[in-house]
């Protein structure tokens, strides 16, 4: 008789705990029912605009931006300075150096033709043929109001001339440097720096902060260069 009645009491525990579980799993979800929406409250309430400090001093508030807009002057400050830095160098930092780093400022089927692309940009002249003393500087003269080819893509017609010394020749010579600059926007995150960083290093991660690559260069003259052509 006493075996039956420990048996009894085991049977009825068992429906009682299945309850208990039953009764805590729903609690868990609706703790995190609870959570998910704060979060998402949270989140409306921090995507509706942000605040910016402007370079004079005064803070406004913005909407927030889709990820494939950019600002004019970002656009073009982003050909600027890369242009710039792919087409400058010395002895003490050499082409060659300048466009590894740089070629990250560039899309992937692209980078394979950056060193044809960088000689075109000299009008024909070889770099890898100068001396090892030689040093090259680009002098932006205008670069257009950018032209939007489609959702996150654009172009702009850069003006420059690039300045080249050899020796002990310091007047130099210089070359016209007129291009047409197709750029898009791109999700991916600037590649982290290493532990210690050049001065090159330095400039090519400020410039990808921009979120922008560099997919296409054509003579600016070149009427048949467009969004489709190779």
């Amino acid at each position: 008789m006493q075996l039956l009645k420990s048996e009894n009491k085991k049977t009825n525990i068992l429906p009682l705990f299945a309850a208990g579980t039953l009764a805590l799993h729903v609690l868990t979800l609706l703790l995190l029912m609870f959570h998910w929406s704060i979060l998402q409250r949270l989140n409306r309430q921090t995507t509706l605009q942000s605040l910016v400090q402007l370079i004079d001093g005064r803070a406004i508030t913005v909407d927030p931006q889709d990820n494939l807009v950019r600002y004019p002057e970002a656009i073009r400050r982003f050909v600027g300075e890369t242009i710039t830095l792919m087409l400058t160098s010395s002895p003490q930092q050499p082409s060659t150096t300048v466009w590894d780093v740089a070629s990250e400022l560039v899309t992937d089927d692209f980078q394979p033709k950056l060193q044809t692309e960088i000689n075109n940009l000299t009008s024909g002249k070889q770099l890898n043929n100068f001396s090892k003393s030689s040093e090259q500087i680009l002098v932006i003269q205008r670069i257009s109001q950018p032209t939007q080819l489609a959702e996150g893509k654009w172009k702009v017609d850069m003006v420059a001339n690039q300045l080249i010394f050899n020796g002990s020749d310091r007047l130099g010579e210089s070359i016209p440097v007129n291009k047409q600059i197709f750029v898009q926007a791109t999700d991916e995150a600037v590649a982290s720096l290493p532990n210690a960083p050049v001065p090159l290093q330095l400039a090519a991660y400020r410039i990808g902060e921009a979120r922008l690559k560099i997919y296409k260069i054509c003579d600016i003259k070149d009427k048949s260069c467009s969004e489709s052509s190779p």
